[in-house]
């Protein structure tokens, strides 16, 4: 199966191709999605000498994240996978964060505008989520008693904070190096969407917390 992704939401923008044995990607630390985007997904799809209509999936990451990257990267997803026919396919920006199989409970932090995050934690029975303030998206996820939590992501705003709070914090390195590899990776075994219109990005910067559990 191969598979081209795209991320713009977790710094910069980046993009893979998964062919099942070799994968490729560009990533760029700035955030040009808007002006070399499609340029990177072309070098991309030049270097693998494929085209769209050659691929099987698209992928890319639904946020949280940078608002203007993900807006960007869900614009050229969908556009590219509605005119290729292509398969589309949706990753959350924690899943794509996240390593396989880290200890629970485990924190995957996403660094949104300034002085806000929004984090993901998710423990044997559930997942809860938070966007806001640093302090206020620590208080809402850790109100229980405290143990040792395992963290990933954009961690430097979280793990003082964190360990003020009375937990033992074990730093986790991210799923991959490259955003767009790891989302390549999952979207080989997620459902694909029924239409591109389907695809709901989280944007998930309010300026105040709010939770949700699943």
């Amino acid at each position: 199966m191969k598979i081209l992704a795209l991320d713009g939401a977790l710094g910069g923008f980046s993009t893979a191709l998964d062919d099942g044995t070799t994968v490729l990607a560009e990533r760029s630390a700035a955030a040009d999605g808007l002006e070399r985007g499609l340029a990177h997904i072309a070098a991309l799809l030049e270097r693998a000498r494929l085209r769209l209509h050659d691929l099987d999936r698209i992928a890319v990451g639904t946020g949280p994240g940078s608002f203007t990257g993900l807006r960007i990267a869900v614009s050229y997803a969908k556009a590219l996978a509605y005119g290729s026919g292509r398969d589309l396919v949706g990753i959350s920006s924690y899943d794509a964060l996240e390593p396989d199989d880290p200890p629970l409970p485990v924190i995957a932090v996403v660094r949104g505008r300034a002085g806000v995050i929004c984090a993901r934690l998710r423990d044997a029975r559930a997942q809860t989520f938070a966007c806001g303030p640093v302090s206020g998206v620590l208080d809402r996820l850790l109100s229980g008693a405290p143990g040792v939590l395992a963290v990933t992501g954009n961690t430097e705003d979280v793990i003082s904070p964190i360990a003020e709070r009375g937990w033992d914090v074990r730093a986790l390195p991210p799923r991959a190096e490259i955003p767009a590899v790891a989302i390549a990776a999952l979207a080989r075994s997620r459902s694909v969407l029924a239409s591109v219109h389907a695809l709901e990005p989280d944007y998930g910067e309010a300026p105040a917390v709010t939770q949700r559990r699943s």
